[in-house]
């Protein structure tokens, strides 16, 4: 009988690796994204995330609709779900509005810290050991670099950080929640499949309808520049998608342990992406510091998960 084969690049533990780190670094783009669309490209925020959830919801719903039971969408811990995949939207859209796109994405760091607490006092959960160190440690080396002079950005008039870092507060207890119920959803036999697609219909649902009823100004769209829709694109195809699937797929390989492990590399991306794209640079020895902390922290923690 003849063998067949698979291809290597397929089956090797370091390109699921390389794909799980791709992921993480897209998600760490995705606020500085976000942030450079609102206030660079100018563009409404709501008309943005449901222009950039549609053009996702499109591709996903062609592929897997016919395969998700449709009886999912019964479930009222779905529709909960979607709720917090709102909340967690807006929240996410306005901080990166109001504040540095680096400040929202330490704060989304935290969120494991997060999770952990409300495991403790919502399901009754043991608290993960290290917690309580691990968290401290994170906060010294985020106020490091909250500390520090960024000087000029692209956008500093744009810059309200108190009210941004408050809606930072608010996505990623939000997020928080997103991760239990979701946790939860499994005793209901919801498919992951049917979860994203519940993500897409109620983030674009929204967002559109809200879009309308404030009377947001989609004539912006019209004004895009061809740097303005590359960034777009990276936003709603390289992240809302690629960095989506991607994560899936290599958490299907490797395990939920070892690509979290992985997820302080957004702080990393947020940094790169931020410097070249808003002109958000650490300016200081301690800064440099503060970011080193935080990733070696939140690194060494999920890792002890």
């Amino acid at each position: 009988m003849k063998q067949t084969t698979t291809s290597p690049y397929l089956t090797s533990p370091l390109a699921w690796l390389t794909m799980a780190l791709a992921a993480q670094m897209g998600w760490g783009a995705y606020p500085v994204l976000l942030r450079y669309l609102q206030t660079v490209s100018g563009l409404p925020g709501l008309s943005l995330l449901a222009v950039g959830n549609m053009v996702v919801l499109l591709i996903v719903a062609a592929v897997i609709l016919p395969r998700v039971d449709r009886r999912i969408f019964r479930l009222r811990i779905v529709w909960l779900f979607g709720l917090l995949v709102v909340l967690r939207g807006i929240t996410n859209l306005l901080a990166t509005r109001y504040t540095l796109a680096v400040y929202a994405q330490i704060i989304y760091l935290m969120t494991p810290f997060i999770v952990a607490l409300l495991s403790r006092v919502v399901l009754k959960e043991q608290l993960p050991r290290h917690t309580i160190k691990a968290l401290t440690i994170a906060l010294v080396g985020a106020l490091f670099i909250v500390s520090g002079d960024w000087g000029a950005t692209a956008v500093s008039t744009h810059r309200h950080d108190l009210l941004g870092v408050l809606f930072a507060i608010l996505s990623s207890i939000s997020l928080a929640f997103y991760m239990i119920v979701t946790r939860r959803s499994a005793a209901s036999h919801a498919s992951g499949e049917g979860l994203l697609l519940v993500h897409l219909i109620s983030l674009f649902s929204f967002s559109l309808l809200a879009s309308l009823l404030v009377g947001e100004d989609w004539g912006q769209w019209r004004s895009l520049t061809a740097v303005d829709w590359l960034v777009f694109a990276g936003l709603s195809l390289g992240v809302l998608l690629g960095a989506n699937l991607g994560q899936i797929r290599s958490i299907q390989q490797l395990g939920a342990p070892v690509v979290s492990s992985m997820m302080a590399m957004r702080l990393v991306s947020a940094l790169l992406f931020a410097g070249l794209l808003l002109g958000e640079r650490l300016t200081s020895v301690w800064q440099l510091i503060g970011a080193g902390i935080i990733i070696v922290t939140i690194t060494w923690y999920l890792r002890q998960a």
